[in-house]
């Protein structure tokens, strides 16, 4: 008969019950992997969210109304003028603008393509001009100051964006200019945020320009060739330019107006 140490030692011996299951660490820790991961993805849908509605909330700020015909009146740096629409002048002549870029006054009868294009080269003043009365937004650049990657920022506003289009412009007093009928902003930086700000309270703003619903469609080769543009000539206008608003001419009256044309456009 086995003694009672002996039976002692054969139960301390016993392996452990069945019942004694090891704690299931590898499936905790997944389901907390799980977890943590659902509230990363539910967190950054949140967020997206809340930065979606800031930019839609911000966007509508300078968004055109019938209350709020000229958004950018709160946009600081913007200056403003007033031009008659449809003075018109031939393709030999010039403009004596006072603004440079110009924002408006007699133009070109032939406007710019103004379908988000991006012109590598400067583009003459007056056939750019005759773009904004039909509601473009211009954005100008010295390309000795704005090069590499703020031009590409710059671009990306631009590029197959409507009623939009972009040019090196040298020379200029500031960086960036950007220009609407009667509207000009100048800036330093191409990532400041009045860029968008400007573009979206003018381009094609009913209230600011003169030819709503007009095209900006290139007219082709003989009156304005998309990839053969007029080019822009930095020399001042000589005492035959034609001013920039002629006080003695109605809008659209013949006198600056491409006798093919009959004024119009």
């Amino acid at each position: 008969m086995a003694s009672g140490r002996t039976s002692k030692a054969a139960r301390r011996k016993r392996p452990p019950s069945a019942s004694a299951r090891a704690t299931p660490w590898g499936t905790i820790a997944a389901a907390m992997v799980v977890v943590l991961f659902a509230g990363a993805v539910l967190g950054y849908v949140f967020f997206q969210s809340q930065e979606q509605q800031g930019r839609k909330d911000a966007a509508a700020a300078y968004t055109p109304s019938e209350t709020n015909k000229d958004p950018s009146k709160a946009i600081p740096g913007v200056a403003t003028a007033t031009f008659p629409a449809g003075q018109h002048i031939n393709p030999t002549d010039r403009v004596a603008y006072t603004h440079f870029p110009p924002m408006g006054g007699a133009h070109d009868f032939a406007w710019a393509a103004c379908t988000g294009v991006v012109y590598p080269k400067a583009v003459r003043n007056e056939n750019m001009v005759h773009s904004l009365e039909h509601g473009a937004v211009w954005i100008a650049y010295d390309p000795a100051r704005i090069t590499g990657d703020a031009v590409d920022t710059l671009r990306k506003r631009v590029s197959n964006q409507p009623y939009t289009m972009m040019s090196p412009y040298p020379g200029l007093d500031q960086p960036i200019s950007l220009q609407s009928w009667g509207h000009q902003l100048k800036l330093a930086d191409a990532n400041d945020p009045r860029i968008d700000q400007f573009i979206q309270s003018l381009r094609r703003n009913q209230y600011t320009y003169p030819e709503v619903g007009a095209s900006c469609s290139a007219l082709g080769p003989g009156q304005f060739d998309e990839d053969n543009p007029p080019a822009f000539n930095p020399v001042p206008p000589g005492p035959g330019a034609r001013p920039e608003v002629d006080n003695g001419a109605p809008a659209g009256d013949e006198r600056l107006s491409n006798p093919s044309t009959g004024g119009a456009g």
